[in-house]
């Protein structure tokens, strides 16, 4: 696997290791609507997923 792909995979993990850290244990759709803050930095790790996948492939 080329290096770029293998670093390209270590960001995705990256983000979803962090999505899962910003997501409360108790998981409330109603509760999560309501935090700007943790909406966004979510959205912004899937935008990286997206980014690097489109690398990858």
């Amino acid at each position: 696997m080329k290096e770029e792909a293998k670093t390209w995979l270590e960001d995705i993990d990256r983000a979803i290791d962090e999505i899962n850290a910003f997501l409360p244990k108790k998981r409330d759709f109603f509760e999560y609507k309501k935090d700007l803050k943790t909406k966004r930095a979510i959205e912004r790790n899937i935008e990286i997923i997206g980014e690097a996948m489109n690398r990858v492939l």
